[in-house]
C-alpha cells in the first residue's frame, strides 16, 4: 500500500506565537539565543531544497541564522565530533547510533523518512524495470557490466549501497563500477553523463528530475517497492560539554522546532517536480519545543 501523507498532522497542535520570544528569552533562565548562529551538518535534504524552503521560519522565529553544511552522513557526523557543528540531520541509523553511543550526540530524534531508488538510462541494459527485489536488481546489473555509478564517499546512500551489494553477495569491482566521492546531486549528474545506473534518494532524484538524463527503475515502499529501500532521516544534538563552541541550547530549541506539528506539515507539503518528497515521521515523539517558550 503507498504511504500517504499522515492525517495526524491536522489534529495535532501548533506552536503559537509565544514561540516568537520563546528562543529570544528562555524560561530556564538561561542566555537567549538571538543573534547566534546555528551550524547544521545534514546530508542530501539539502540538494532537495527542503532546508532553504524552511529555515527562514526557525531564522525568523528565533531571530538567529542557520549554517546548513552538506556533506554525506559520514562527513556530516565526524563534523560534529570535530566540534564544528551544533546540530546533525543525517541518514544512516547505524552510524548515528555510534555516534550516539560514542558520547557526540543526545537527545534523537527520528524526523522524517523518504526511500531509496534505483535509477538508470531509460533503455534499461540489465532489465531492471519491473523487478521487485533490489538485490535481485544490483546482481542484474553486475552480471550485465551495466556502468553502475557509486557515491563512495561513506554518507548515508553510499552505506545503503554498500549494505544492499554485500546482501546480494556481490562485490562490486572492475570497469563498469565507478566511485566518485561525491555528493548526491553529482552523482546523478555523472550517471546521465554515463549512461549509468545508480542508487539515488528520491528526495533528490525528483528535484532534479527535469535535469537529468535518468528515471526511476526501482522504487521503495511509498509505491509499493521493498521494504529495504526504505530511508528514515534523524536529528540530534551536539553532547553539551563535549566542545565548548557547541550551541546545545540553540540546537535543542531547533530540534524542538523541526519536530514540531507545524514545521512537520511544511515538511510534508514540501513539493518538488509535483510529487511529496519526505513523510513526517516526528509526530508521535511529543517534540518538547514548549520549554524554550516563555509563558505570556
Amino acid at each position: 500500500m503507498a504511504i500517504h501523507r499522515r492525517t495526524l498532522l491536522a489534529g495535532l497542535g501548533a506552536v503559537g506565537p509565544a514561540g516568537v520570544a520563546g528562543c529570544t528569552e528562555q524560561t530556564t533562565g538561561g542566555p537567549a539565543v538571538a543573534g547566534e548562529t546555528l551550524t547544521l551538518t545534514t546530508t542530501s535534504t539539502f540538494d532537495t531544497g527542503l532546508l532553504d524552503a524552511i529555515h527562514p521560519d526557525f531564522e525568523e522565529l528565533c531571530g538567529v541564522s542557520v549554517d546548513a553544511v552538506a556533506q554525506g552522513t559520514g562527513a556530516a557526523l565526524e563534523t560534529a565530533r570535530n566540534g564544528d557543528s551544533d546540530v546533525v540531520m543525517v541518514h544512516a541509523r547505524g552510524l548515528e547510533d555510534e555516534f550516539l553511543q560514542n558520547g557526540y550526540g543526545v537527545n534523537r530524534r527520528g524526523l522524517m523518512f523518504n526511500e531509496f531508488v534505483i535509477v538508470g538510462p531509460e533503455g534499461d541494459p540489465a532489465g531492471v524495470r519491473g523487478m521487485e527485489s533490489a538485490t535481485e536488481a544490483l546482481t542484474a546489473i553486475a552480471e550485465a557490466e551495466a556502468t553502475f555509478v557509486s557515491r563512495g564517499d561513506n554518507s548515508g546512500t553510499h552505506t545503503k549501497e554498500l549494505n544492499l551489494w554485500e546482501t546480494a553477495g556481490t562485490e562490486p569491482g572492475g570497469d563498469w563500477y565507478q566511485e566518485t566521492g561525491s555528493g548526491m546531486g553529482e552523482a546523478l549528474n555523472v550517471a546521465t553523463q554515463q549512461k549509468a545506473y545508480t542508487l539515488s534518494d528520491r528526495g533528490t532524484f525528483l528535484s532534479q528530475r527535469s535535469e537529468i538524463d535518468l528515471v526511476a527503475l526501482l522504487r521503495g515502499p511509498t509505491e509499493d517497492g521493498p521494504a529495504i529501500f526504505a530511508n528514515p532521516y534523524g536529528v540530534m544534538a551536539v553532547t553539551p560539554g563535549r566542545h565548548e563552541n557547541a550551541n546545545y541550547r540553540l540546537a535543542m530549541a531547533y530540534v524542538g522546532w523541526i519536530t514540531s506539528p507545524d514545521t512537520q506539515a511544511a515538511i510534508a507539503d514540501y513539493q518538488a517536480d509535483g510529487e511529496q518528497l519526505f513523510f513526517p515521521e516526528a509526530v508521535s515523539e511529543d517534540p518538547d519545543f514548549q520549554q524554550y517558550v516563555p509563558e505570556g
